[in-house]
Parts: structure tokens; sequence; C-alpha cells
């Protein structure tokens, strides 16, 4: 999972938007375009035939006065609903300027400091090192990297082929990220 980019001048900001109980999509396409696309907690495209939900991250937020854009995430249907359903704190939140330096990945797996109580929670909340999904990444990594060598061409120039081409196939951008030590956020662009 990578940090989910809030921004301070946010079109949902500006224009005072709130979630309701009906009519949230002008709140989702703004989310949606600033995650370029991009479920939040699988790192996985949102294509047109997706599923998707609004996620209020901390749900004992949802219409109350302190729900807000910081709190808002795109994400898609199924992982929102496998979410563990008891909220935990302390906690990480995904939009942490720290977010990268606490929730480390090696190798498949997300993990944090022995006395890191946030992240360790985040992991926990969001099932991060479940099985399946550890199993999955390292899977698309392997794949990615035999491709690469197969063609005999640098990570950044197969991920923008990728990008141009067919972006609906790119997931796991943390994992892209660490694995290739590319910049793959600032290759892909944000979405109209």
């Amino acid at each position: 999972m990578k940090r989910i980019i809030k921004k301070p001048d946010s079109e949902i900001i500006k224009n005072g938007l709130k979630y309701k109980k009906s009519g949230n999509q002008k709140l989702k396409s703004i989310l949606l375009k600033e995650q370029k696309n991009f479920c939040a907690y699988t790192e996985e495209y949102i294509g047109d035939n997706d599923a998707v939900d609004i996620e209020h991250f901390n749900p004992n937020l949802k219409y109350s006065d302190t729900d807000s854009y910081y709190n808002w995430y795109m994400v898609k249907h199924k992982p929102n609903n496998l979410k563990r359903t008891n909220w935990i704190e302390p906690i990480l939140n995904p939009y942490d300027v720290n977010f990268e330096n606490k929730l480390i990945y090696f190798d498949g797996y997300f993990l944090h400091e022995p006395d890191d109580v946030k992240t360790k929670n985040l992991i926990t909340l969001l099932n991060l090192n479940d099985e399946i999904f550890v199993k999955n990444r390292k899977k698309y990594i392997e794949r990615r990297k035999d491709r690469i060598n197969e063609r005999g061409i640098s990570a950044e120039d197969y991920f923008q082929e990728k990008i141009d081409l067919e972006i609906d196939s790119i997931k796991y951008l943390r994992a892209i990220q660490e694995e290739f030590k590319i910049d793959i956020w600032n290759m892909i662009p944000e979405q109209i």
C-alpha cells in the first residue's frame, strides 16, 4: 500500500463538498482523479466496470460533523467489504507524510518497526499480509521481472509502455516502486 496524497487545495475542499447518503458522484469523480483511478487499498486500477465505494477510513466518523475529505478514499467494493469491521486505534492514516517509512514493504509483505503500534494496527485492519494478497503481489512482481528481462528493456520503459497502452494491467504500485526503484506514481498521468 502506498501513501495517498491528500491535497490541501483539493476541489473537494474548495467546493465544500460533503458526503451524503446519496448523490456523491462529484465527490467520487474528484477522489478517483486524485487517486489516478487506483484503489487506495489494493492499488489496482479502477476501471469503468468496477464496483467502487467512497470508503470512510474511520467508519465511526461517517455522517458526523468530523467526517471529512481526509477520511474519504476510493476503493474497490470487495476489498472494502473485506476490511475488518472493528475500528482499531491508534492507527496510521493513509495520508500520513511518513507513511512509506512506517509501512515497510519487503518481498510482498508489509512490515513495521516493533514498537510502531499505529502501523501494526493498519496492517491488521486492512489485512495487508493475508496469504493470498502476499502471494498475488509476489507473483505479479515476478511476472513483471520476467517480462522486463525477456524484452531487455528498463523497468521504467516497461511500465511506461504499460501506462500508455494498458494501464488497467498495472497493480501493486508500492511493490513496483520498491522492487524496481522507479517512481511509478509520478509516471501515471492524472485521469480525466
